[in-house]
């Protein structure tokens, strides 16, 4: 009974922990946090570690230095301390949360975030005053300030009462992982774009329970949760943790990244690089299905009617062949097939250039750029008039295969199949959507294989022709009725250009547009009557017809940015605003979403022949559907990011969106009445 009643008085004089150990309290209905230390006095060294000690009330939470898709951390503002440097937080493993749909990163329950404070004068007193400011969320987020005062003194560094606490949230900030026995083996990056996938292989040397992963790269793109593989023993694991939609701002591959890998109360913190990820045999196969594919949407795009005016000068070489030669046949063909293929590889090398650069890539993006329309229609006009008979081009006897005219030379044949390809980009065929999506959402080495099978199936026909040339040696002998074949094919070249100039108009304005129509049309005027103007004078014509398709190529690049086309019809289109998804959903609407362009030939089918007719238009007027048009004549990153969300690259591309598809139901790119009507039935729900 002695030895108890002296035990009790010796409690009562010790009494609670020293106020200079810890700060006052500051309190909100999201809870408390104060500043403690993890001594009762300086003592001799150069640093204290302090702790900021967060109390949270039940389902409220505070949030980590990389907070996830919103929020922000701590800020500590050590203004007015005394013999105090600025201290450096030290960040225990965070917790993944979900609030209002976002992954957020941070902590619940009670925190203490460790402090590593230098002193200034060391063993002196100190005298640390904090503004701190955090954002507390439960179901509402609320921003929330304190001020926190601790002073200690002089004196010998005994441990306090909160050395334990402390040490305690110290022991769970990350490491290296050789403490938990936790390795990180490989980092991969896998596809590419708004399809990356950082792939993570750890190893452990207890089993794994939970693993999950915390990816800081802001520079780089925003990551979501891992989807988690575990081997069967448990000591291994792959997690695949996709980029979130819309953040990505460089590839993956060669990009330094920090991670924070957390199973239970182990935790990992490195930094990686990761490499691009090795073809496994799924993958393998997958890519041997989409070449597939790729080899059929390409034959089908030859019946394109973006494809059609400039195969004119195929048709015209055919009928050339009559009566000619087996291996003159054969050289044509192949050299035309040469010509797709080669452009399909420019096109792959470019967008393996535009991806690599960290920039968004789409199919068709080239008639974004008023250089290369302008370009085009010039150099449309001179295949044009040279079928009308304008000017002839005589070329070295090494690039001829049969006399005559451009057309007639391997280069021409060369070139009428690149010419082809380049202004295929704007249709869309059954199959070709696929192809390209799976293509661009993919690495150097997938893009390029996809897009060389394009170019093969494209140029299936010709291959076919060079293979069994008797075909076109069995057509009608050329004769005095080619010259009027030739006019009318010039006439659909004609047409090309005329068409290119108003998606130019629509780019630039339509006096830039006009400009150059009008300095193309006076040059081939110029070259028609050369041979009526007087001897001394023909000279110019050269010097003049070069400064006209300067002015063509220049004007452009002087327009007044032209204006986006009208909507017209009795459909009441609003622009595109991804943002406003969400809250016109919310609302119970349906939404309409309509990527289109000026120069994609198949969305103005798809309007002519669904959209602003019948049934549809009706329902897209009424007043609870939406009807979001997003026009990509011009170069619009938000609109690229967001068709690269659906693994889409090209357009035409149309999305339904409602209460029952919040996040959108993706359409064919060649529409149905049936299948639109059947999407907004299914998006507005019961």
């Amino acid at each position: 009974m002695r030895l108890l009643a002296f035990l009790f008085s010796v409690l009562l004089l010790a009494g609670p922990a020293s106020a200079a150990e810890s700060s006052d309290w500051s309190g909100s209905e999201s809870g408390r946090v104060r500043l403690i230390s993890s001594v009762a006095a300086t003592g001799s060294a150069a640093s204290l570690r302090l702790g900021l000690h967060f109390q949270l009330a039940p389902g409220w939470k505070i949030y980590w230095r990389s907070p996830g898709d919103a929020g922000y951390p701590p800020r500590l503002d050590w203004a007015g301390s005394a013999n105090l440097g600025a201290p450096v937080i030290q960040w225990p493993a965070p917790h993944r949360f979900v609030l209002a749909g976002l992954q957020n990163h941070g902590y619940m329950g009670e925190v203490v975030l460790p402090l590593d404070a230098p002193l200034t004068v060391p063993g002196q007193p100190v005298a640390a005053r904090l503004a701190v400011e955090f954002l507390a969320c439960a179901q509402v987020c609320v921003p929330q300030k304190a001020e926190l005062s601790l002073d200690l003194p002089a004196g010998p560094a005994e441990p306090s009462a909160f050395a334990h606490d402390i040490g305690r949230f110290s022991a769970l900030v990350p490491g290296d992982g050789s403490r938990h026995g936790l390795t990180v083996e490989a980092a991969e990056a896998l596809g590419a774009g708004e399809a990356s996938v950082l792939r993570l292989s750890l190893a452990s040397t207890e089993p794994l329970t939970a693993p999950d992963i915390f990816v800081e790269a802001d520079e780089v793109a925003g990551f979501g949760e891992p989807r988690v593989t575990l081997s069967p023993d448990k000591r291994h694991a792959v997690l695949n943790s996709p980029v979130t939609p819309g953040t990505v701002l460089k590839p993956l591959a060669g990009a330094l990244l920090r991670i924070t890998v957390t199973d239970g109360l182990r935790s990992l913190d490195a930094m990686v690089t990761p490499v691009p990820a090795t073809a496994s045999p799924s993958t393998e196969s997958g890519l041997l299905a989409m070449m597939a594919v790729a080899l059929l949407g390409g034959l089908i795009l030859n019946l394109m009617p973006c494809v059609l005016p400039v195969l004119s000068i195929k048709v015209l070489g055919v009928l050339s062949h009559g009566g000619g030669e087996r291996g003159h046949v054969r050289a044509s063909f192949l050299a035309s097939a040469a010509g797709i293929i080669a452009s399909f590889l420019a096109l792959a090398a470019l967008a393996i250039a535009v991806k690599q650069a960290g920039q968004a890539v789409g199919w068709g993006i080239q008639f974004q750029q008023p250089g290369f329309l302008v370009t085009m229609v010039v150099l449309l006009a001179l295949f044009a008039a040279n079928l009308w008979g304008v000017f002839e081009i005589s070329l070295p006897t090494w690039l001829m295969t049969g006399g005559g005219g451009n057309h007639h030379t391997v280069l021409g044949h060369f070139l009428s199949g690149a010419f082809a390809t380049l202004l295929a980009t704007p249709c869309s065929a059954p199959f070709l959507g696929t192809a390209i999506g799976f293509a661009l959402a993919r690495g150097p080495e997938e893009i390029t294989a996809i897009f060389a099978a394009l170019g093969v199936g494209m140029a299936s026909p010709f291959l076919a022709v060079a293979a069994w040339p008797d075909a076109a040696l069995r057509l009608p002998k050329p004769g005095r009725w080619m010259i009027t074949v030739r006019k009318l094919l010039g006439l659909a070249l004609a047409a090309t250009g005329i068409w290119l100039l108003t998606v130019l108009a629509a780019q630039t304005g339509l006096f830039a547009a006009l400009v150059s129509g009008g300095a193309v049309t006076a040059a081939i005027a110029i070259m028609a009557v050369k041979h009526r103007l007087p001897a001394s004078s023909r000279s110019a014509v050269g010097a003049c017809v070069v400064a006209l398709a300067g002015l063509a190529l220049a004007a452009p690049f002087h327009g007044d940015g032209g204006q986006a086309s009208a909507s017209g019809g009795t459909i009441p289109w609003v622009a595109f605003d991804r943002a406003a998804l969400t809250r016109l959903t919310g609302e119970g609407k349906v939404v309409f979403v309509d990527v289109t362009a000026d120069w994609c030939i198949t969305c103005k089918v798809n309007k002519a022949a669904v959209v602003e007719r019948g049934e549809v238009a009706r329902r897209l007027g009424l007043p609870q559907t939406v009807a979001m048009k997003a026009d990509w004549t011009k170069p619009d990153e938000t609109i690229s990011r967001y068709l690269a969300s659906f693994g889409r690259y090209g357009i035409p591309f149309n999305a339904v969106y409602g209460p029952a598809a919040p996040d959108g139901l993706a359409l064919s790119e060649l529409l149905s009445e049936s299948e639109v009507l059947a999407a907004l039935d299914k998006a507005a729900g019961p």
